[in-house]
């Protein structure tokens, strides 16, 4: 019971650190996906696949490479010159979908209380700082609340969609695209750019489990929840061709086939977005000690500073541009980990 509450503790941190704004809100899931109509389901699921084999690897090379943050582990997977010029990049990754995440909660709370964003996202910011005081135990808490919930509330908006007229043909419909054969990239970038992203939090989990066969349980495990999610996502957001339109589709989804549970829902993707954010901040504030000995709530407080000041331009366009370009840049990053012997 106690090592099935660790493996749960992994995938559950997993999910949530991959988890964030553009996945809860459903707008990550259409530009990766759900745009391609049935060409995204088959794209899911190469996804899901990567996503289990190569959070399995991550999580065991983290123990093996013996790292103490996420720019030791890029000079172990790298090499010392090439690993330096990748930590500058996805510390700037991290920075930028922080502010992302940032912009995505100060979306959900302009549409529930319809206050100036700039408020939600000062709430958030502090909320932030407070459970990360507490440190990788903060993190674990919040996601084996919001990850449970987040898989139930998708289950019942694919069935609320499939009673109110939701047609076959939606799904298996592929539209035109002037790039179709970007699909066949999609999945491939979009799981280089979460795994790059999540080895900040993936090495201080590995230190602190340290039992490989947990680890990698976990990973499988949490590679399989995400799969269903994703699965999930994209049948509830093929209702709408026109997806792509709306800043928070999966909200609007649940407003149109379940009115009455509209509020609720917006509460689960303000969670949603709250994991990838303190993940992310837990992982820069990580690196940041290990070069200036500040107290954790000096760098924290700077770090919402500067991704504020990111997050004021919109959402949906910092998005849609930032996480294809993320995507593709971590590919490579993909590639090194697959040849890397682990034992």
């Amino acid at each position: 019971m106690r090592d099935f509450k660790k493996v749960w503790q992994v995938a559950t941190v997993y999910v949530g650190t991959v988890v964030g704004a553009g996945f809860a809100t459903g707008k990550e899931i259409v530009e990766f996906f759900s745009q391609f109509g049935l060409l995204g389901l088959f794209e899911i699921i190469v996804a899901g696949y990567l996503f289990i084999y190569f959070g399995n690897k991550m999580m065991l090379s983290s123990v093996q490479s013996k790292s103490n943050d996420y720019f030791e582990y890029n000079q172990w997977l790298f090499g010392k010159l090439f690993g330096r010029f990748l930590n500058l990049l996805f510390f700037i990754m991290l920075l930028g979908v922080t502010a992302v995440m940032l912009a995505g909660s100060g979306e959900v709370i302009f549409e529930q209380f319809h206050t100036q964003k700039w408020i939600g996202m000062i709430f958030t910011s502090t909320l932030a700082i407070i459970v990360m005081l507490w440190g990788i135990n903060g993190l674990s808490i919040v996601n084996m609340f919001v990850v449970p919930s987040m898989i139930s509330f998708n289950i019942i908006l694919v069935i609320m969609a499939v009673r109110n007229g939701f047609e076959l043909d939606k799904l298996l419909f592929i539209p035109y695209h002037d790039h179709l054969w970007i699909a066949i990239v999609m999945p491939f970038a979009y799981v280089a750019f979460n795994l790059s992203l999540s080895q900040a939090v993936f090495l201080p989990l590995a230190r602190e489990i340290k039992n490989p066969e947990i680890l990698q349980k976990g990973a499988v495990l949490g590679g399989v929840l995400l799969t269903l999610i994703l699965l999930l996502s994209h049948v509830s957001l093929s209702v709408f061709r026109d997806a792509q339109s709306f800043t928070i589709p999966t909200a609007t989804v649940m407003k149109w086939v379940a009115p009455f549970l509209h509020d609720f829902y917006l509460m689960i993707i303000f969670g949603e977005i709250f994991t990838t954010i303190i993940g992310n901040a837990f992982g820069l504030e990580q690196q940041i000690t290990q070069k200036l000995k500040w107290h954790s709530v000096y760098i924290y407080f700077f770090l919402f500073v500067a991704c504020f000041a990111i997050a004021q331009f919109e959402y949906a366009p910092l998005l849609s541009f930032l996480y294809p370009l993320f995507g593709y840049l971590s590919i490579l990053f993909l590639g090194i980990l697959l040849f890397k012997k682990i034992n």
